[in-house]
């Protein structure tokens, strides 16, 4: 019998072998316990289900709360940019989402950029309202303490998680100097070492870092780096770059997990333990489309309810007073120039102090009448939550981003770009794509190898409505809403009435005439002459090719052609062309 039992067990380690070889995961047969972790990320406020958004917290709570039914030994988990950007948040400065995320029950988050918009001391008096903590282990102050909590332990099912909080150094120019006045954002890595170090003397059996640092490659420090140079970190629950990961990304042992933007997709990591020992981690996304059939959390949508009935009085606040009509008419954004479009870019410029603003006339929805000003009104005008970046871009691409937004003119198309700091001319004559003309920068020639700061909107800055020249560009800075920018603008220049004063320019059609043919006789050919001689012009302002070209008996592909221009339709004051003797 000794024999036979021996035999039976040297079979069955074969066995076991043989399997894991073969990559079955043998782990999972002698797990004792699972725990979910469900997680979000930038989802900037975007508390209802919408069109451009996510599913809406509603549905996010009733996943949570069936899994809780199921198994209460669960983590809920947030890394960032959750507090500002849409009117819900930034009308009461954040509280709303608090409020929001306490009765989804949550258990920490990170303190994203967009978190530190309405300054430090009021995400600190937001980090007393949650009934969790929001981490961030390398903010510190000018003494070297810290701004908040760095880690928090939760033990689940017996297994004790260390999470740690880290904002993306990035904030330090994100959001306006004076919300991070005298704050130090320590290095990432660094940091995460400290905590890992210190998290084991806790004697913890998994270590989570919440992190809104994100994997972007024009950034110094991602979560990559973190993952691959800091030993011991188990799951990185990533944000800011707004990166989806289907199923995570394992690098070395640590799995990063991202959902995205906007709770477009609600995060779940599955772990497998052997008592307190972690045997396995499964990371998966719950889409929108998946989410699609679900019902509403209904108590979330009544505190929802609740909380917009409540910012009634706070909508009808007066912001303003214009003694203009203030036009955002569709017909008028999509097809030209108007005072609330050059309203809004001005606003643009002196929230950044860029040389050049550029927002898109889909993104202005009303207008607004003469007399008082509500805040209702101006988040009517601009509904979208939409923020100011700017970026660092060359004169071509500025040049294509008015090809780009003109190329229908005069026919309405929402990518129509308002601009402040520069004036252009789109002359309809011409085919799509070589319209624009006259291109001043502060009454200078735009030149295309020259870098120029940009102010625009997110949407815009990230690729959207076909801006595909500004997307691969890094963002140089981030600064708040549009719909708040323009606010403060309005008050500190208090006589509101701008104008229509020829930033852009249409030129229209020319009717072509038909030609009446008459009949004559046949003549000779005529005889073969030599090519005219040339002399030079020198371009002087409202000059454009086809003008020029017209006055000297030929065509702009001749001048073109004959002056080696690169860009027939960008020619500058002062620029001598070479052009055929009038006979």
């Amino acid at each position: 019998m000794k024999k036979i039992t021996g035999i039976l067990v040297s079979i069955m380690l074969v066995f076991l072998l043989c399997f894991q070889v073969a990559g079955v995961e043998v782990n999972a047969t002698t797990s004792d316990k699972e725990i979910v972790i469900f997680h979000t990320n930038d989802t900037h406020a975007r508390v209802e289900e919408g069109k451009y958004a996510g599913m809406g917290f509603a549905k996010v709570a009733t996943y949570i709360k069936e899994q809780r039914a199921k198994d209460p030994n669960m983590l809920v988990l947030d890394a960032g940019d959750t507090f500002h950007g849409q009117t819900i948040a930034t009308l009461v400065k954040g509280e709303s989402i608090a409020k929001i995320m306490n009765m989804i029950k949550y258990d920490a988050m990170a303190a994203g950029n967009h978190d530190f918009d309405y300054g430090q001391e009021r995400l600190v008096e937001l980090d007393k309202i949650t009934n969790f903590p929001i981490l961030a282990a390398n903010v510190k102050k000018e003494d070297d303490s810290l701004l908040l909590k760095p880690y928090t332990i939760k033990e689940v099912n017996g297994v004790k998680f260390g999470i740690f909080g880290l904002a993306t150094p990035e904030t330090a120019y994100m959001t306006h100097p004076k919300n991070v006045k005298g704050l130090k954002f320590v290095d990432p890595v660094k940091e995460s070492k400290n905590m890992v170090e210190k998290l084991k003397k806790e004697n913890v059996d998994v270590i989570i870092a919440l992190a809104h640092i994100g994997l972007d490659e024009s950034s110094k420090v991602t979560s990559e780096k973190i993952a691959k140079e800091v030993d011991g970190i188990d799951i990185i629950i990533d944000g800011h770059s707004h990166t989806t990961l289907e199923e995570g990304k394992t690098v070395k042992n640590t799995l990063i997990v991202s959902t995205g933007e906007y709770d477009k997709n609600l995060g779940k990591v599955i772990l497998k333990f052997d008592g307190k020992k972690l045997l396995s981690k499964k990371a998966e996304l719950i889409s929108k489309d998946a989410a699609k059939e679900t019902k509403q959390d209904e108590e979330i949508v009544k505190l929802v309810e609740e909380i917009k009935n409540g910012q009634k009085n706070v909508l009808n606040e007066i912001v303003g007073e214009t003694k203009v009509v203030l036009d955002g008419e569709r017909a008028q954004v999509r097809t030209g120039e108007t005072n609330l479009g050059n309203l809004i870019t001005d606003a643009m410029l002196d929230a950044t102090g860029a040389q050049i603003a550029i927002t898109n006339g889909g993104g202005i929805r009303a207008s607004i009448n003469v007399g008082k000003i509500t805040k209702e009104e101006v988040i009517t005008v601009l509904p979208f939550g939409n923020f100011i970046v700017t970026k660092n871009l060359t004169g071509k691409q500025i040049l294509a981003a008015l090809e780009h937004g003109t190329d229908s003119a005069p026919e309405p198309k929402g990518a129509f770009t308002h601009v402040s700091g520069i004036t252009y001319k789109i002359d309809t004559n011409n085919p799509a794509g070589s319209r624009v003309t006259d291109v001043m920068v502060n009454a200078k020639a735009l030149e295309l190898e020259q870098t120029y700061l940009v102010a625009t909107n997110d949407f815009m800055a990230a690729g959207g409505d076909g801006f595909s020249m500004f997307g691969d560009e890094p963002v140089v800075a981030e600064y708040n809403a549009l719909d708040e920018a323009l606010i403060e603008y309005m008050q500190k220049i208090k006589e509101v009435a701008p104008k229509v004063e020829g930033r852009i320019t249409i030129i229209p059609k020319e009717e072509v005439k038909e030609e009446v043919k008459e009949e004559v006789k046949e003549t000779p050919p005529a005889p073969v002459v030599q090519l005219p001689k040339t002399v030079n012009y020198t371009v002087v302002k409202g000059d454009v090719l086809w003008r020029i070209a017209k006055k000297h008996n030929t065509t702009w592909e001749n001048l073109a052609k004959m002056n080696e221009l690169k860009n027939p339709h960008l020619i500058i004051i002062g620029q001598v062309l070479h052009v055929p003797v009038v006979k």
